[in-house]
């Protein structure tokens, strides 16, 4: 059968970027294939291959961002360390959801989680001259290793399809036992996955950090969207699981673009443990006139970077963590469409032959919710990937993530209500097209 949209079209325009291997090519290049095929075919793209918001940003912020601008907090530099409001109530904010306790002075402001992994790869990777890499616990997010590439630090990394469970800590430490290894990173749900790691594998890792004077990044993007359980209420558990509750050495980047849909104005917190926040490591001091990590992290790195965060920004996300706490807003209202999206979405991917690659949490069907990773029997990620392009589907390959499967991600957020029926009758072509 033929398909939607001309072969030669996609074909001439992935030859004119100049992308040799599509299974490589970037999110911004898929993007740019997606919207030029639809250009000049007529036939309206099925976008699944960015990770951008697609609901309107929490109003709660936004009044309270309107009304600082409006009182002329345009006109003043925001402190290094953070309105303190915001400061406070992140705290309060980490200790309802996540039920840690955090002192406001080590809730920083950040320009987005983006700054906030820049600037705290830079601090880890000069804490201790022995320690120079960064281990990926891979599948992630993919411009966090560009961060590296432009810092010149290096980093190790492995893909966790392989390593759930009991196998998690002996893979860690066969990193760790070399002596070199600053920091850890892992997002929570996971970005491109969804999967999310157990409390018995947070307590591993959170162990193995304690051992090996190790640094736990944790990156929360995702923040309470593991929609199988409900951990919007705040003050009483089920909370947001974390490494925070295993190990003194984490720091946990706090973004308000996905969980309050504020992507626009940058904004987001790192939160650092009292403990590591007052640590004085001899590296550190020497170059930084011996300030403790968490003041080298603002008063020297986000500094250097930008001066400090949005005024109005933090004031939004200020009263976000307050309505919140309060329970004035539950912001697990507003995004748990993205989970209903997977859900309808993987049945029909199911329906015509596909499956799910990272499909469990151990003894748990993986959840529903902003990212689902898809495969195809017989295909390679490169292959899947372009031969979606002729029927309107755009996605990125899992190779681009750090992953070692065959496969894409699918991401729910731009998908429209009439677009479910358009993709059942694409796959059911594309499968005709396809025997498995």
């Amino acid at each position: 059968m033929q398909t939607p949209i001309k072969k030669e079209i996609v074909d001439t325009l992935i030859a004119n970027l100049g992308i040799q291997d599509f299974a490589k090519a970037t999110i911004r290049e898929v993007k740019q294939v997606a919207a030029m095929s639809e250009q000049q075919s007529g036939v309206e793209y099925i976008k699944m291959e960015m990770g951008i918001p697609g609901l309107p940003a929490a109003r709660v912020g936004v009044e309270a961002q309107i009304r600082a601008l409006q009182n002329g907090i345009a006109s003043q530099y925001p402190d290094i360390q953070g309105y303190p409001e915001l400061k406070k109530q992140a705290s309060r904010f980490v200790k309802a959801f996540i039920n840690v306790d955090i002192s406001p002075v080590g809730c920083v402001p950040v320009v987005g989680s983006m700054q906030g992994a820049f600037a705290s790869f830079l601090t880890c990777s000069q804490a201790d001259k022995r320690k120079d890499t960064v281990l990926f616990i891979d599948p992630g997010f993919p411009v966090q290793k560009m961060q590296l590439q432009v810092q010149g630090v290096k980093y190790e990394t492995f893909d966790v399809y392989d390593f759930r469970g009991e196998k998690l800590g002996p893979k860690i430490e066969s990193y760790l036992e070399k002596g070199n290894i600053c920091a850890i990173i892992y997002s929570n749900p996971n970005n491109p996955s969804w999967v999310c790691l157990t409390e018995d594998e947070l307590r591993t890792i959170g162990e193995l950090a304690t051992k090996y004077d190790t640094i736990i990044m944790e990156d929360l993007a995702y923040f309470a969207m593991d929609f199988r359980q409900d951990l919007s209420v705040p003050f009483q558990p089920p909370y947001q699981p974390s490494v925070a509750h295993y190990t003194d050495n984490y720091m946990l980047l706090i973004s308000g673009s996905k969980a309050f849909s504020y992507a626009g104005e940058r904004i987001g917190v790192v939160c650092i443990g009292d403990k590591l926040f007052n640590r004085h490591y001899p590296d550190l001091a020497a170059r930084y006139e011996g300030l403790p990590f968490g003041l080298v992290f603002s008063t020297r790195m986000l500094y250097a970077l930008s001066s400090g965060t949005s005024h109005s920004a933090q004031f939004a996300l200020a009263e976000l963590f307050r309505a919140a706490c309060d329970g004035d807003y539950n912001f697990r209202d507003d995004v748990k469409v993205y989970g209903e999206r997977a859900r309808k979405l993987k049945d029909i991917f199911l329906k015509h032959g596909f499956y799910i690659v990272y499909d469990r949490d151990l003894d748990q069907p993986v959840a529903d919710g902003f990212y689902f990773t898809i495969g195809y029997p017989g295909m390679t990620s490169g292959e899947l990937a372009r031969e979606l392009m002729y029927y309107g589907v755009s996605a990125i390959c899992l190779v681009t993530t750090g992953s070692h499967q065959e496969g894409l991600r699918v991401c729910t957020s731009f998908i429209r209500d009439h677009q479910y029926e358009q993709l059942d009758e694409r796959m059911a072509i594309f499968a005709v097209n396809n025997p498995r």
